[in-house]
């Protein structure tokens, strides 16, 4: 069996940090996220951005360490925001209604092309 992965690094520059995630986020690794989370809190960061342009796949867990993370920030004046989230988990993420998160919609990367239709199959 393979265990997801997930590659965290922090990036500080005096109050702002910036986390960048690769890999899957799941209840496996969310625990990862969160830490990394946490840390820039205790920190006294004021401004986490969450890179998420190598994430390519988030379930509910890693939501739910993003979602503590921003509350525990906002208590403390610590703003959570994430950039290039995969187009799955953007929608995941505005059905939700935890569009608070995203940075922006433009930053919300576009679906991989489709593959084209097999010989004979429909278009």
């Amino acid at each position: 069996m393979v265990l997801p992965q997930l590659n965290v690094y922090r990036h500080d520059r005096t109050t702002r940090a910036l986390i960048t995630l690769s890999g899957e986020i799941d209840l496996a690794t969310a625990p990862l996220v969160y830490a990394a989370l946490a840390g820039c809190l205790r920190d006294d960061i004021r401004t986490i951005d969450v890179d998420l342009t190598a994430v390519t796949f988030c379930d509910a867990g890693g939501l739910n360490a993003f979602l503590t993370a921003s509350r525990l920030g906002a208590d403390a004046g610590t703003t959570l925001r994430l950039h290039h989230p995969p187009s799955a988990m953007a929608r995941v993420i505005e059905m939700t209604g935890c569009g608070f998160l995203l940075h922006g919609r433009h930053t919300v990367r576009p679906p991989s092309p489709r593959v084209p239709a097999v010989a004979g199959g429909a278009p």
